[in-house]
Order: structure tokens, then sequence, then C-alpha cells
């Protein structure tokens, strides 16, 4: 159960929306380790399985949270169902995301403050929660890429136009590009000397 490379913008399978899980089986649950194991390597709060590779409807989370539900997890063939965004502009402060598959650049975004959540686990179990705040944010970003969006699709005018440029300048928006948990350098710095101010990704 090795830890796996992580695609980068670009790729198409972050770009259609993922199939549905159809057999609970040791291949699932295989999937699922491996998906934790490159999310810890990564240094990732969640991990979908579109972003190691793999189309299917799957997402992994590792996030401390306020809704009793356990910090590390997964579902399987979930939906997410939002609360509306509040209006008004985001604050770069304390709404900017990250994502492993556009590694070392955050956003503002505004999402939904509260989030119910329904699914299966790897056995086949129903799973049905519901988050807030800042998991209701990842439950919200996870679901976005099994759906074939990353939250660079979602920013508004101004910050899509930042977004863009540094995913043009960096060479991605093409197929090919992927980065490897634990061997390449930490794209979000947590490896570097100052790792204790290293901004957290969300995905």
């Amino acid at each position: 159960m090795p830890v796996r490379p992580i695609v980068i913008h670009g790729e198409p399978v972050l770009h259609r929306r993922a199939e549905p899980v159809t057999e609970f089986d040791a291949a699932l649950k295989e999937l699922v380790e491996d998906m934790y194991l490159t999310q810890e390597a990564a240094n990732g709060v969640g991990l979908a399985a579109p972003q190691i590779g793999v189309g299917l409807r799957v997402f992994t989370w590792k996030m401390a949270n306020n809704d009793g539900v356990p910090e590390i997890g997964h579902i399987v063939n979930p939906y997410v169902k939002a609360a509306k965004p509040a209006a008004g502009e985001p604050d770069r402060n304390e709404e900017s995301e990250g994502c492993l598959s556009v590694p070392g650049y955050s956003y503002p975004l505004k999402r939904g403050e509260s989030a119910t959540v329904t699914g299966f686990d790897s056995d086949g179990n129903e799973i049905s929660f519901s988050a807030t705040g800042w998991f209701a944010r990842c439950m919200q970003h996870e679901y976005d890429h099994l759906n074939g969006f990353l939250y660079v699709d979602r920013l508004n005018a101004a910050w899509s136009k930042k977004a863009k440029k540094a995913i043009r300048a960096a060479g991605w928006g093409v197929p090919g590009h992927t980065w490897m948990p634990g061997e390449d350098r930490d794209p979000f710095g947590h490896d570097d000397e100052d790792a204790d101010d290293a901004e957290v990704t969300a995905d």
C-alpha cells in the first residue's frame, strides 16, 4: 500500500466527474489505505481519489472538528449538501484554501458555513453527519473534486485571474504533471524550518 503521486491541474481525471464505486471489495480498501498514506505524506487535510489519478467517488480527510466526527475518515459515493455561502467578498486571511493539485498556492473563496454529508464507508455501511466551519469547507472542497471541479474554478473574477496566471507560469493546465509526497519538497512549506508557521492546505 504505497504513497502515490499527486496529479496536478491539467490532468484530465481532475476535470471530469468521477464514477460511482460499485464494488466494496479489497481493491477499494487498498485504495482508501493508499489515500490515507498519501494524504499523510502530503500534509493534507483531505484527498480525493482523482488527485491520485483514480476516477472514483472516494475521498479521505484528517481534520479536527467540533461536529463529533472522527478526525481521520473516508467516504465512498458521498453526497454533500452545503448551506449557501454568505454574500460579499472572501476574506484573504480567513477564507483562503489550498489544494494539493495546485501545489504551493492559496486563494480566498466563499463557502457555505455548514454542510450535510451522506455516503458509505469501504465496507458499504451508511455514513451520515453534519459539518460546520472549516470541516464543512473541507467536505465541500473534496466533493468538488469528485464532480470535476478544483477550488480555483470557483474563485471570483479577480482571484481567478491571479490563479490562471500562476497555473500558466508553472506550466500546468496540461496533462503529465505530478509531485511525490515524501520525496519532493512540500509545496506548502511544511518541511521547512519554520514549518509551524506554514499554511495548512485545505486539500
